[in-house]
């Protein structure tokens, strides 16, 4: 290895105090990505992850799916314009992408808060209603 191959995961990795993570700055909730202009979601769940439980947003966000031992050779499909929100399971590999591709100069990626929960709980028949009116495909839903 040749110094200097590290330089910038090094930078982020200092970025990464207390305050930091305290504050919860590398996460997002999926509402306030799919809110966010020009976002997109980044599952970096394996093939067969991906398979047992397909993410799609119609009409929200659109979804990449590059598992993460894919993602050195797949990340230039990430537009680097975008907010970037990164989902696991768990979090713990949406981290890793998280600091890869800060270290690649992406500078709007967040991990998503939550894992499976969050994200199942956008596939709940009352949000499902909810974004459908919020689409205008149906009238708008009172309580």
């Amino acid at each position: 290895m040749v110094m200097g191959e590290f330089d910038a995961l090094d930078q982020v990795l200092r970025q990464m105090d207390i305050e930091f993570v305290g504050r919860g700055r590398h996460k997002v909730t999926l509402e306030k990505l799919f809110a966010t202009p020009q976002a997109l979601l980044l599952d970096i769940r394996t093939p067969e992850e991906q398979a047992s439980l397909p993410l799609l947003f119609p009409g929200r966000i659109p979804c990449v799916h590059i598992p993460l031992d894919m993602l050195p050779q797949r990340w230039d499909e990430i537009d680097s314009a975008a907010a970037v929100g990164v989902f696991c399971p768990h979090g713990v590999r949406a981290a890793i992408a998280y600091a890869y591709l800060r270290a690649r100069g992406y500078a709007n990626v967040m991990v998503v808060d939550g894992g499976y929960a969050a994200v199942t709980e956008l596939a709940r028949p009352g949000a499902v209603l909810q974004n459908m009116a919020t689409r205008g495909a149906i009238p708008k839903v009172t309580p």
